[in-house]
């Protein structure tokens, strides 16, 4: 019997990206060591196998993976049980909005990121229309994307919806999510993987990391 994988997810605690493979592995029931890294203060051995400097980084016995939708295809290769669907056409339509969420992760960044009222405007308003654009290719049915099953693409959009939360809750920065929005919102965040896919104190660092960036989104406190 083949031996399981070592596996080590390598992480700023504040990163999406690397959220989404946590969610994953979390939700695949797999075990896995994970380590955090201090943005500014990268070490010369993570330089070495991380060839864009992003994370995350999934180290399988050693052998790195960089990009987390690679990463995530790895994962769902390797680990059941399954979450793309096994129609090609699907499987690549679900790929392809994967790639959006990846989208809109950068454009609510560029949002937390925004120096004054017109890029934050323009970065919200953005985002928005994204959030919108995503609202209408929902399987009618909830809770998820594609109705009552959870899917990988699934994984890509509860960080999105987290710090969406976050934002309403601190600064009450509403982007008035749909009724079947919100309730897949909701889905995702009640899931024991999901809540288990960031630090403990994740809330407070977020909003340190808000406060270091010294960005408009702080005057609506």
């Amino acid at each position: 019997m083949p031996q399981p994988h070592k596996l080590e997810l390598v992480s700023f605690k504040i990163c999406p990206f690397v959220q989404r493979s946590v969610i994953a592995l979390n939700y695949k029931g797999v075990a896995y060591t994970l380590t955090h890294l201090n943005p500014s203060e990268q070490p010369d051995w993570f330089k070495a196998i991380s060839p864009l400097g992003k994370v995350p980084v999934l180290l399988v016995d050693g052998t790195p993976l960089f990009e987390s939708a690679v990463i995530l295809e790895y994962l769902d290769e390797v680990y059941p049980p399954q979450l793309h669907p096994a129609d090609p056409l699907e499987k690549a339509q679900q790929r392809a909005w994967i790639e959006f969420g990846s989208e809109l992760n950068m454009r609510q960044y560029r949002m937390l990121t925004a120096k004054d009222e017109t890029a934050f405007t323009e970065a919200r308003d953005s985002l928005k229309q994204g959030v919108q654009r995503l609202d209408g290719i929902l399987a009618a049915e909830t809770p998820f994307f594609t109705g009552k099953d959870f899917k990988l693409v699934d994984t890509v959009y509860a960080p999105l919806f987290m710090r969406l939360a976050l934002l309403k809750k601190n600064f009450g920065l509403d982007l008035e999510l749909s009724t079947r929005m919100q309730a897949w919102s909701d889905a995702l965040l009640a899931l024991d993987a999901v809540k288990t896919s960031v630090v403990e104190d994740f809330e407070a660092v977020f909003m340190n990391f808000l406060k270091m960036q010294g960005g408009y989104l702080l005057t609506l406190a």
